[in-house]
């Protein structure tokens, strides 16, 4: 599979999400399809995690785009979206522990489907996580049409991290 690069176009799937509901405060939400069609005429961030609660995606990944949301939004960004291949009760818990609220969309690839068709997927059976999970990457998409993509080749956050995406925007 060839991977994704700028000014390639997001692939038509769908993902599932809980949308924030500040009631629902100990249990999660009826999961909701995201297509990725309907990002279409925004300004988007997709960042992509091996896995939800992990160490680097719950202590860094994730917590640098929820503190430097307003940035974003400054620099036209319409939407921020996290997605794992994992399923959509998963990423709402993982949303609530992390009080992203409706700042950040956690949103589940549990078919592979997106990380698939871009390339930006990963065998980690060797670690026990499975065989098809997602790389660690960002992305920035306008009008579905990727303008930034962040893969990383090593350990840690740096080209996918928050810091390198809002020096792209």
């Amino acid at each position: 599979m060839t991977q994704i690069k700028v000014g390639d176009t997001l692939p038509s799937v769908s993902l599932k999400y809980c949308p924030y509901d500040p009631s629902l405060e100990h249990a999660c939400g009826i999961p909701q399809n995201l297509d990725i069609s309907s990002l279409k005429g925004k300004k988007v961030v997709i960042f992509g995690v091996p896995g939800a609660f992990t160490p680097t995606c719950n202590n860094q990944h994730l917590p640098e785009f929820r503190q430097k949301y307003d940035e974003f939004v400054k620099k036209g960004v319409d939407q921020i979206i996290c997605l794992a291949t994992s399923d959509a009760f998963v990423m709402d818990a993982w949303g609530k522990w992390t009080k992203s609220n409706d700042k950040i969309i956690l949103a589940a690839d549990g078919n592979g489907e997106f990380v698939t068709a871009t390339g930006l997927v990963q065998d980690l059976t060797k670690v026990g996580f499975g065989a098809i999970r997602s790389k660690r990457f960002a992305l920035i998409a306008d009008d579905l049409k990727v303008t930034y993509l962040g893969v990383e080749t090593a350990s840690g956050v740096s080209v996918s991290g928050a810091d390198a995406v809002l020096a792209a925007l």
